[in-house]
């Protein structure tokens, strides 16, 4: 596909081309690479693509174009690749190419089976094919119009698909791919944001920032663009009106000689003036094809304008004469640059926008209703108030959306659908009633990872049910809120809808409306302590379910059984899950499978079988994929569960790089996110604060509170700020208390670390003579740990955590004695050794502590074992801080050959080096005893010693002699 040409000069930009023309460089030569391209609207994006892809053309890629289109909140999935596969199946050059790849037929409208995975790897794999026939470039223009499938598909293009490069390093593909965006269009909330925030961070992609041109250069682009000198004074002002921006240069340029008493002072002034210096007959082509969006086919564009071939031929010259269409592929018109059509669009009259967008309506339908044309029918239906036509293609957009993989457009579409509902006729909707429609807008809210959109719409379907109404819709309903609410954590008003919906319905006869009520109506009852409810109704409602052979709800009672008799750690409670499991899969419910699975997984995390688990993730995360349902809760937890457990046994390259692949998973909260920033503050990255803070925005997330608490724990306690670790603590821990008062099992690991945190300040304290300040740690330090001993427990028979649990209270004993007493050796022995379960990092950590308690009982060759231990996990990890820590104490506890002074021999030995800047420090014999773990008699020799080597009768004039004799350097 040939790219645009451009009849102005490229001027300003020539570091930008030059960075682009190296990626195009390098791709050519087997390096895939992505270059995300920012800047105003206005500024230049298109016009440094469009010179980047002709070089690219001349160079023999091939180069494929695909447009974001605004319409409004009605999303198209998939628009620029569908653009694309569009231009690859006119062009018989690609025809065996396409005929090997079901994806495109499936996104071109011909259906298909498979799931998203499959369509989002089949894109994938067309686009590899390509490239290896010839180098390709795929531009993408006007990202911040995506819809979410698009954004999607890109993420997992980029992060997974094209640009990833295999295990042994060799290289990628010939391919690059150059996307724009609108800066000046993200707004703080907008959808693109987090995405940008996401690819930037991998390897391959880069951003290039097209910032607006100075003056002198837009002086340059003026003076080229003009057909006649234009007095100074008038080139003065367009570049001062211009403020760098390209495109309101030409505008400008082209209307200076335009009687408008003086210049417009907006954009889209200039552009309107331009069209008004048309034909009657062009300016009605423009208005027109403004209606249809950035880009028209020249017959739908025909047949709307209503105007013979002679003199619309005519008016599109003349059009295009002006720069204000560009001709395209596929006999298509594009307006040259959005803000020229949302300018005209902008201009039209209510009634003739209307009148136009019906016409649009009437042409598509007529062409057939399409399925991939469903949304642009919704849009311009809508637009005209057509709003029974408009209600029914929204409906047929969101069967589309929901076929393609598309849950957030078809969650638009259908919240569109809703809207239209009241205004239109009752004989013109379809049969389902709108609690029903509500419903599934709800269901697709979930799968689209929107807990509290479905928890919205849910309640809207509960609002709309007569009193009158049936009463097992009426229960489903709020059975079907009481899940949504368990999974946004509002667990009491889960109860209380979960206790009305089996209140609604006997249980006899039974039916599976009951069976399904009941069985919510337990998960709920166990999130709020009603355990004995839970039970009750759990082993009713499994009876009636095998009495009516309903496998799938017997199996998720199964599940909820094993938790309340016995608890899924116990070799009866793994059975029961794994035989729930395959009654689920006979069944065919997936959501169901993937509960057990889930809980099959944890069971062996929390049995310390943390390699038994990683099986039990994959098979539930693939069964997800199948389905469909990869946003949903379980596949969030079970992704979470994965990167933990893969972060915990010290495999942290590959967490890193399963945060970074796993991208058709939405990046939800702490999910997604929490293991990556627990291994970028262990390698020094403090920004994981900012971050960690960005979690707690927005609607209450328990999973991201408990990331974000764990998170600003542990940098609290590695910067040495007690005060705040304590803070974040008790913050975090109440934040996460339910309702039934029951306080989350990570209380003990904070605790633990604000114990690490409290007992570095008062040893500190102690090193300094105030024992005072330290002892006053001290009932911070009891309140901490009884907060450790509770929690290392569960439930009314206190039974213990599993090996994960166990160990942070080891450890948090272990820091208590060492603010209240010094290091414990044997404590810290236990605390290594209860770590030895599979938690790398945290063993390594324990190690060094161990160490440090080891010396101070001057056991130095033991001591020398675990830290010379500890530094080659840190190493491995490339976990800095511990690292450092670690060389600190080896230099200060010399447990290693220190090495020679460069600028020569000094006279005094290493020991006496570290004590002379002790003392230089102005500690006590005491102090420098402690600090360098020897005893303050052993301190007292070696003053003494260096006095004497140094000639001094002091302290204070050895002191003054070292720093005279460059032995010891000014603190």
């Amino acid at each position: 596909m040939p790219p645009t040409s451009f009849l102005s000069p490229l001027i300003g930009r020539a570091d930008e081309l030059a960075r682009l023309d190296g990626v195009l460089s390098r791709a050519r030569g087997g390096e895939a690479r992505a270059v995300l391209i920012a800047g105003d609207a206005g500024v230049g994006k298109t016009r440094l693509l469009g010179e980047a892809a002709e070089r690219a053309a001349a160079a023999g890629m091939t180069v494929l174009t695909g447009h974001c289109v605004d319409l409004g909140d009605v999303g198209l999935p998939y628009l620029p690749f569908t653009e694309i596969l569009g231009a690859l199946s006119s062009d018989e050059r690609f025809a065996a190419v396409l005929d090997g790849h079901p994806v495109a037929e499936r996104l071109l409208g011909g259906g298909g089976d498979g799931g998203r995975l499959q369509l989002f790897e089949g894109m994938a794999a067309l686009l590899a094919e390509l490239a290896e026939v010839a180098p390709l470039l795929l531009v993408l223009e006007d990202l911040h119009w995506a819809d979410q499938s698009s954004r999607d598909l890109l993420r997992f293009l980029l992060s997974r698909g094209i640009l990833q490069r295999s295990a042994g390093g060799a290289p990628t593909h010939r391919l690059v791919v150059l996307a724009s965006y609108r800066a000046d269009d993200l707004h703080r909330r907008h959808p693109l944001r987090p995405l940008l925030a996401e690819l930037v961070r991998l390897p391959a992609v880069e951003r290039l920032e097209v910032r607006p041109l100075a003056d002198a250069e837009v002086t340059r682009l003026v003076q080229a663009l003009q057909e006649r000198p234009l007095p100074d004074a008038t080139v003065r002002r367009i570049v001062e009106r211009a403020e760098g921006n390209a495109f309101y240069a030409e505008e400008l340029v082209a209307t200076a000689d335009t009687e408008v008493g003086g210049m417009p002072s907006g954009l889209a002034d200039v552009l309107l003036i331009r069209i008004e210096q048309l034909s009657e007959t062009a300016q009605q082509v423009l208005r027109t094809a403004a209606v249809a969006g950035r880009r028209v086919e020249h017959d739908l564009l025909r047949d709307a304008v209503g105007l013979p071939d002679d003199e619309l031929e005519s008016a599109l010259r003349e059009a295009v004469g002006r720069q204000l269409l560009v001709p395209g592929d596929g006999d298509t018109y594009s307006f040259r640059h959005a803000l020229a059509r949302e300018a005209v669009y902008a201009d039209l009259l209510p009634g003739e926008r209307a009148r136009l967008h019906g016409a649009f309506a009437r042409l598509l339908s007529g062409r057939g209703r399409r399925a991939e044309s469903a949304a642009e029918r919704a849009h311009h239906y809508r637009e005209s108030h057509d709003l029974g036509e408009a209600l029914a293609a929204s409906l047929e957009a969101a069967d589309h959306a929901q076929r393609v993989g598309a849950p957030a457009e078809e969650l638009r579409h259908l919240e569109t659908a809703l809207d239209l509902w009241s205004a239109v006729e009752a004989s013109a909707r379809p049969s389902e009633d709108r609690v029903t429609l509500t419903l599934r807008a709800s269901a697709a809210a979930a799968r689209a990872g929107e807990a509290h959109r479905a928890v919205s719409l849910t309640r809207s379907a509960l609002a709309g049910i007569d009193q009158d109404a049936d009463t097992e819709l009426a229960a489903r309903v709020r059975y079907t809120l009481a899940g949504n609410l368990i999974d946004v954590d509002n667990l009491t008003a889960a109860f209380q809808y979960s206790s009305e919906a089996l209140a609604l319905i006997p249980a006899d006869p039974p039916s599976r409306t009951w069976v399904w009520a009941a069985a919510t109506h337990v998960m709920a009852a166990r999130h709020v302590g009603e355990d004995e409810t839970a039970l009750r109704v759990a082993r009713e409602a499994l009876r009636v379910a095998e009495q009516l052979d309903a496998t799938d709800a017997r199996a998720d009672l199964l599940i909820s059984l094993a938790g309340l008799e016995g608890g899924r750690r116990t070799p009866q409670g793994r059975a029961r899950i794994l035989q729930a499991q395959e009654l689920a899969h006979a069944a065919g419910n997936a959501p169901v499978e993937m509960r057990a699975l889930f809980n099959l997984a944890i069971g062996s995390y929390e049995s310390g079988d943390l390699e038994e688990s990683l099986p039990w993730l994959a098979q539930g995360l693939d069964r997800a994929r199948r389905a469909g349902l990869l946003s949903s809760p379980y596949p969030q937890a079970m992704r979470h569960l994965q990167l933990v457990v893969l972060y915990t046994l010290g495999r942290w390259d590959e967490c890193l790089r399963a945060v970074s692949g796993g991208r058709e998973l939405p990046a939800l909260s702490g999910y997604a996110s929490g293991p990556a920033l627990y291994v970028a503050l262990a390698r020094g990255d403090f920004t994981t604060v900012d971050r960690a803070r960005a979690l707690l925005q927005g609607h209450f997330d328990w999973m991201a509170t408990l990331v974000a608490g764990i998170v600003l724990t542990e940098a609290a306690a590695l910067r040495g700020d007690a005060e705040a670790a304590v803070e974040q603590l008790w913050s975090t821990v109440k934040a996460l208390t339910d309702d039934a008062g029951s306080r989350p099992d990570v209380s003990v690991r904070l605790a633990a670390r604000a114990l690490s945190a409290v007992a570095d300040t008062a040893g500190a304290l102690r090193l300094s003579g105030d024992e005072a300040g330290a002892s006053r740690w001290a009932g911070t330090a009891d309140d901490l740990l009884e907060l450790a001993r509770q929690t290392a427990v569960r439930g009314e028979d206190r039974s213990p955590q599993g090996p994960e649990g166990q160990a942070w209270l080891a450890r948090a004993e272990a820091e208590w004695a060492r603010v209240v007493s010094g290091p414990d050796p044997a404590a810290w022995e236990k605390a290594v050794a209860a770590f030895d379960f599979g938690d790398t990092y945290e063993r390594a950590r324990c190690q060094v502590r161990y160490a440090e308690a080891l010396l101070a009982a001057e056991r130095r060759e033991e001591a020398a074992v675990e830290a010379g231990a500890a530094r080659e996990t840190a190493v491995r990890l490339g976990a800095t801080l511990l690292l450092e820590e670690t060389d600190t104490l080896i230099r200060r506890g010399r447990l290693s050959a220190a090495p020679k002074n460069a600028d020569g021999p000094s006279p005094l030995t290493a020991r006496e080096q570290d004590v002379l800047r002790l003392l230089a420090l102005g500690r006590s014999n005491r102090q420098i005893g402690e600090e360098l773990f020897i005893s303050g008699k052993t301190a007292s020799v070696h003053v003494s010693n260096i006095l004497a080597k140094l000639g001094a009768s002091s302290r204070t004039e050895a002191v003054a002699v070292a720093y005279r004799e460059g032995l010891v350097a000014p603190e």
